[in-house]
């Protein structure tokens, strides 16, 4: 029904009062609405998890539309995904006896379902989202009071919630949602390149040295293959020739003189090295002068000694010259001599070639050359093929990037403008949210929405202190929540003036709430149910705020819709036992 609707726990057995829990299932009803809007089949779902109880029932939920008319679905346990409409008039019917010929619809199958309410609906301020899209806005069970903005729904990426949310709230959310596809891509695109670099090795070779090769290598195999069309091998030993005589004799000649001019100057330094010795000893000087009587001693044997010393250091940084110039020159007679191995096997093989008179064995050989060229044709090829895919990514990328960057640069000029404009939607939700807080609170509250550096939109709930500061009060679960019913009153409120949801249910909406903000709360409620909102709360009798006696009862008699008690199963929302 229209207004306020109050579902009502009362805890009337003592043992019960100091429960956490009580199964009584007013919580239970927000999941039945769900059930009701065609929520999907989730096996942990009470209904389906607890089939031997549970596939008997039939539900039904009438909802009222925007000419005023009501639609009436009928879904059923057993068979969850086959369902019934019915429009008509007057509103609050039993269509329980109703017969399968008296509805509009039956049978219909799940998803044509979807499609059917979607229309019947008409939640044209949605569009383009589906009507499923912002329910758990306005069905709040107690897992989506943890976050304002992101629903358990929303588990997963920021693109499938980001540019609905941003829609809600007035700006260009298909731009966001462009910008996100446009991330997407690129992300793909680069994926791919990177696959290309991988198979080419990990390098980028110039695509012109890669066509260049190629040529030269066509050229070559039309060559060889036209000598074994023709059976003629005279130009093949002509060639071969040529290269023997003037590239393998020519390098031989040369390697040899190198290596005789190298081992030359090795026999240079080997007799610089023996005649750098000192034979000179001082020792056995002063022996031979004492024995032919001549005194050596003194100055004299002083001056040689130092001399001596001089000589042996000159020597001795001579010696490392020479013997780091010997090694070198090693090192290069060794590479000469591997070099000359090497093209002394290549003019052995072209010289047992060009004696070969068996023309079937050039044959062979010629045959193995094409063969080998075709494979490395095959080659370059495919290399070509991934360096010119490679080139197309890249231009593909540079093209997303710069789509990518004129897509953030929209966003930021939306976001700009609708904050900057205070008629806007955002304005006005955003004051219609700082409303709600301050007259609960008394403390003003603030709803920030801002690009990041990568364009992609940040929203914030945030409670201020009185210098306007954010506070981390909102961190708290019971502001938390406060934050989130200011946040879906809000947001029905701003789009009063569209056909729009006009429901809101909030599931234990005055827990852990001082009494005077409580009363505030419901004061807000019922304010706006007075605006055409239906509100949709429940609570336990325990957290109704305190009165007396001679104050009148927190909820009028017509607003709670439904009591439930603890005292046996007729209390509660199934009139069974607890599963």
């Amino acid at each position: 029904m229209s207004g306020l609707n109050v579902v009502l726990a009362e805890i009337r057995l003592p043992e019960n009062r100091q429960r956490d829990t009580h199964n009584l299932g007013k919580s239970t009803l927000g999941r039945l609405l769900d059930f009701g809007f065609l929520a999907g089949r989730d096996p942990n779902f009470f209904l389906f998890r607890y089939p031997e109880r549970f596939n008997g029932y039939t539900f039904f939920l009438e909802i009222e539309l925007a000419d005023g008319s009501f639609l009436t679905v009928r879904r059923n346990v057993a068979q969850a995904s086959r369902i019934a409409f019915k429009k008509h008039a007057a509103g609050h019917q039993d269509f329980s006896a109703l017969t399968d010929g008296g509805w509009d619809h039956q049978d219909v199958p799940f998803d044509r379902a979807r499609e059917l309410i979607d229309s019947l609906l008409d939640w044209r301020g949605l569009k383009p989202w589906h009507y499923r899209k912002g329910l758990g806005y306005f069905l709040r069970s107690q897992e989506d009071f943890r976050e304002v903005f992101q629903l358990r729904r929303f588990a997963n990426s920021h693109a499938d919630w980001k540019p609905f949310l941003a829609h809600l709230l007035g700006f260009d959310g298909d731009l966001i949602g462009r910008h996100y596809a446009s991330e997407e891509r690129l992300a793909t695109l680069r994926q791919t390149e990177q696959t290309i670099q991988t198979e080419l090795g990990g390098t980028v070779v110039d695509a012109s040295k890669i066509e260049g090769i190629l040529l030269l290598k066509q050229k070559e195999v039309a060559s060889k293959q036209a000598l074994l069309d023709a059976f003629d091998f005279r130009a093949a030993d002509k060639a071969d020739t040529r290269a023997l005589v003037e590239d393998v004799d020519q390098s031989i000649a040369r390697l040899n003189a190198r290596r005789y001019t190298l081992a030359a100057n090795r026999k240079k330094i080997d007799l610089s090295l023996k005649e750098d010795q000192i034979l000179f000893n001082p020792e056995e000087a002063r022996e031979l002068f004492a024995q032919a009587g001549i005194l050596f001693a003194g100055q004299i044997k002083k001056d040689f000694e130092q001399l001596l010393t001089f000589n042996r250091a000159i020597t001795e940084e001579r010696r490392i010259y020479l013997e780091e110039e010997r090694a070198e020159i090693d090192s290069e007679l060794k590479a000469i001599g591997t070099e000359l191995n090497t093209l002394g096997k290549r003019r052995s093989e072209m010289l047992k070639f060009l004696s070969d008179s068996d023309s079937f064995a050039k044959y062979k050989q010629l045959s193995s050359d094409v063969v080998a060229l075709r494979a490395d044709i095959a080659a370059l090829e495919r290399q070509r093929a991934h360096l010119h895919r490679l080139q197309e990514l890249r231009t593909d990328i540079r093209t997303v990037e710069a789509e990518a960057g004129a897509l953030q640069s929209q966003i930021e000029a939306d976001v700009e403008a609708q904050n900057a404009d205070p008629g806007s939607k955002f304005s006005t939700i955003r004051i219609y949210f700082n409303e709600i807080v301050e007259e609960v609170l008394d403390r003003k509250a603030l709803l920030n929405v801002f690009p990041n550096r990568q364009g992609h939109l940040e929203f914030r709930a945030e409670i201020l202190d009185e210098g306007g500061n954010a506070t981390s009060a909102d961190l708290g679960f019971t502001y938390r929540k406060l934050l989130c019913v200011a946040f879906d009153l809000a947001v029905l409120r701003g789009h009063l003036d569209q056909r729009f949801p006009r429901f809101a249910y909030h599931d234990g909406v005055l827990e852990s709430l001082d009494d005077r903000k409580k009363e505030n709360l419901i004061g807000v409620i019922r304010r706006y149910a007075d605006l055409g909102l239906q509100s949709i709360i429940t609570l336990i009798d325990a957290d109704l705020p305190a009165r007396s006696p001679k104050e009148s009862p927190v909820f009028e008699d017509a607003e709670i819709v439904l009591r439930l008690h603890d005292e046996g199963e007729q209390g509660r929302l199934f009139k069974i036992p607890t599963w």
